[in-house]
C-alpha cells in the first residue's frame, strides 16, 4: 500500500509514521515543511519510508506528491484553537482553500481514500450534551472548529461528486511521546513536563473545565482500525469516552510524579467550552474497546519518555 502523510512531522504524524512503517508491505511518504523535523524519529523508522518537503500552500504541486498514492492522511493545520479567531479569513484560506486544491489532485491521481483529522474538542461547540455523539449538529465557536467542519463537508462533497472515499477522525485531547511539551496544545503533556522541571503551570479558568484525554498509542491503534475497516461509517469520535477536569489531571500528575505542583490560575478564555467528552460507542461497536491506557499509566509513560530522551 502506498501511503502519504501530509503534515507528518507533528505529534500525531510521527506516532502514526512509526506504526505504519512497521508493516513492510506499506510504502510510506512523509511530507512536512522541512525534512529536519523528522530528525528525532529517522533512526527508528523502517527502510520503507521516504521524506519530502512542502509547505501546503497555493504553490504546492499536489499532483506530483499524490501520483501513485493509495491513501492520503491529511494532518495539516496552520492554526490552533486559542488564536484561530484572530485572523479568520487568512486561516480559512490557508486551510480550507488549500485542502480543496489537494482534494482535486486526489481525484486526478485516483487516490483511493483520504483520512482527515478533525477535532472532537472544537467542532461540536459549547451547548452539546456530553458524551457527545457524531450525530450532534456541529456549532463550533472557534474558527479552528469551523475550518474542521468545513473540510469534513468538502470530503462528503468530493465523495458525492467523484466517489473519493474518506474517513474523518474527530479526535479528543491526545497526549504522550513526541508531543511538544512546551507548546500551546496538550494539557497533560505540558503539565507533566512543567512538573518534572519544577516550573510554574498556567491554568486558564478555575480548573473545573472537563476534557477527554487519551494516550497516543490508543489513538494510533484506533486510526489504523478505522482506516483498514469497512465503510459502515465515515466519521468516528476517538477519545477515552469520559471526562476529567483540569484540576483532577493536575492532582494525578502530582501523585504520579510525587511532586508539589506550582500552579497559577488565570482568567478563562472565551473559546474554552466548559465540558467536552466524546461518545465513542460507534467506534466500539465496530472495533471493540478503544481506550485501554488509564490517565495514571499514560502520565507515567509520558514522563518516562521525556526522561529517556533527555527532554527534561
Amino acid at each position: 500500500m502506498n501511503i502519504i502523510l501530509l503534515g507528518a512531522a507533528g505529534f500525531i504524524g510521527k506516532n502514526l509514521a512509526i506504526k505504519l512503517s512497521k508493516n513492510c508491505e506499506n510504502r510510506i511518504t512523509l511530507i512536512d515543511r522541512t525534512k529536519d523535523f523528522f530528525a528525532d524519529i529517522k533512526s527508528i523508522l523502517s527502510s520503507n519510508v521516504v521524506f519530502g518537503e512542502d509547505s501546503f500552500n497555493e504553490d504546492s504541486d499536489f499532483d506530483s506528491m499524490l501520483m501513485g498514492q493509495d491513501i492520503v492522511y491529511h494532518l495539516v493545520s496552520t492554526t490552533i484553537p486559542a488564536t484561530s479567531n484572530q485572523h479568520i479569513s487568512q486561516e480559512i484560506a490557508a486551510n480550507v482553500g488549500i485542502t480543496v486544491n489537494m482534494l482535486e489532485a486526489c481525484v486526478r491521481c485516483n487516490v483511493k481514500k483520504v483520512i482527515f483529522f478533525s477535532s472532537g474538542g472544537t467542532v461540536y461547540g459549547k451547548d452539546a450534551k456530553c458524551p457527545i455523539s457524531e450525530d450532534v449538529i456541529a456549532y463550533p465557536i472557534s474558527s479552528y472548529g469551523l475550518q474542521k467542519v468545513t473540510i469534513e463537508k468538502l470530503l462528503y462533497l468530493f465523495w458525492y461528486m467523484y466517489g473519493l472515499d474518506y474517513r474523518v477522525i474527530r479526535l479528543s485531547n491526545p497526549y504522550g511521546p513526541y508531543q511538544r511539551p512546551n507548546g500551546v496544545l496538550g494539557a497533560v503533556t505540558t503539565f507533566t513536563y512543567k512538573a518534572l522541571k519544577n516550573e510554574k503551570i498556567i491554568v486558564y479558568g478555575d480548573g473545573t473545565i472537563i476534557r477527554d484525554f487519551i494516550y497516543i498509542d490508543d489513538v494510533i491503534n484506533a486510526i489504523v482500525n478505522v482506516v483498514d475497516g469497512g465503510n459502515k461509517f465515515n466519521t468516528y469520535n476517538v477519545g477515552c469516552g469520559y471526562g476529567t477536569s483540569i484540576n483532577k489531571v493536575l492532582e494525578i500528575v502530582g501523585i504520579v510524579l510525587g511532586k508539589s505542583l506550582k500552579i497559577e490560575y488565570m482568567s478563562g478564555r472565551k473559546m474554552d467550552v466548559p465540558e467536552n467528552f466524546l461518545d465513542i460507542s460507534r467506534y466500539e461497536e465496530c472495533y471493540g474497546k478503544l481506550s485501554r491506557i488509564s490517565l495514571y499509566e499514560g502520565i507515567i509513560k509520558t514522563a518516562d519518555f521525556m526522561k529517556q530522551n533527555s527532554i527534561v
